[in-house]
């Protein structure tokens, strides 16, 4: 099989850039239950300003207490790299930033709630007047929003980056075809994406996670795809080893051009 080709100009490649690294001392300003399975935290605080997020899938840093009653203070980025103060270092999870308002100088997370994970924790007795030290983003993939055919696939971690895609992709208008699909292990999730109108999104609900990938219900789904031969993008998250069967067969027996195939591992089944 020939190599898919996009035919596109270097114009039309995925651009990454840096940002300076800057933490932050926020406050929590409001927070609002999601479709059953979601938490959403909107924070506040002076030290926003100047914060910048310039890819849909950004990461920043959120750091908790490593345990109960300690106290998180921002470290400082020097030129010789990051400097903690004493105490125990905070625990620390990567998030996606949903919206950023510099205006009113408000940032957005939606955060999946779940058993075991000590940030899903945190935002599930989070309250207004608490406190989260962030740090990044220290670089964005900044993705062209007009190829023609896109593919995006997810589970629920990824949920807030692809509703983040969405609602930028609708702004734009570029009258592409856009192509979703998510597994959910709850049914409630569907209704995350529930503004998303203009968007057909294939949900693979309740389905367990196979530990033979050529069974899994998802990868059967993508492999069912007809993939163009020309001016596409694809994006895909989730757990680790699913997403890594899903770049090889995009990148390897798909023979796609891997600069426009972005797969990310978001956790890993241990």
């Amino acid at each position: 099989m020939e190599q898919h080709r996009t035919d596109l100009p270097a114009a039309n490649l995925p651009v990454r850039v840096k940002n300076e690294l800057a933490f932050r001392d926020l406050t929590v300003k409001r927070t609002e239950n999601l479709a059953g399975c979601f938490k959403r935290i909107v924070l506040g605080g002076e030290d926003l300003k100047g914060f910048t997020s310039r890819g849909f899938d950004d990461h920043i840093k959120l750091f908790f207490p490593a345990s109960q009653g300690d106290v998180v203070t921002p470290p400082v980025a020097t030129e010789e790299g990051i400097v903690w103060g004493e105490g125990p270092r905070p625990l620390n999870r990567e998030y996606t930033p949903l919206h950023f308002d510099a205006q009113a100088n408000e940032l957005t997370l939606d955060f999946y709630l779940h058993d075991g994970g000590v940030a899903s924790e945190w935002a599930e007795g989070a309250k207004p007047g608490d406190k989260l030290i962030i740090g990044g983003p220290r670089g964005s993939l900044i993705i062209p929003m007009d190829y023609q055919w896109q593919l995006y696939v997810c589970d629920e971690t990824g949920l807030p980056a692809l509703k983040r895609r969405l609602s930028e992709l609708k702004q734009a208008a570029t009258g592409a075809k856009i192509t979703v699909l998510v597994k959910a292990r709850d049914a409630s999730c569907v209704r995350y994406l529930e503004d998303e109108k203009d968007v057909s999104v294939e949900w693979i609900i309740g389905a367990e996670d196979s530990d033979d990938l050529e069974t899994d219900a998802l990868m059967q789904k993508v492999k069912s795809l007809s993939l163009p031969d020309n001016d596409f993008y694809i994006w895909a998250t989730g757990e680790g080893k699913r997403v890594k069967a899903l770049n090889d067969y995009f990148t390897v027996t798909q023979k796609c051009d891997p600069a426009y195939v972005r797969c990310v591992a978001y956790w890993h089944n241990k």
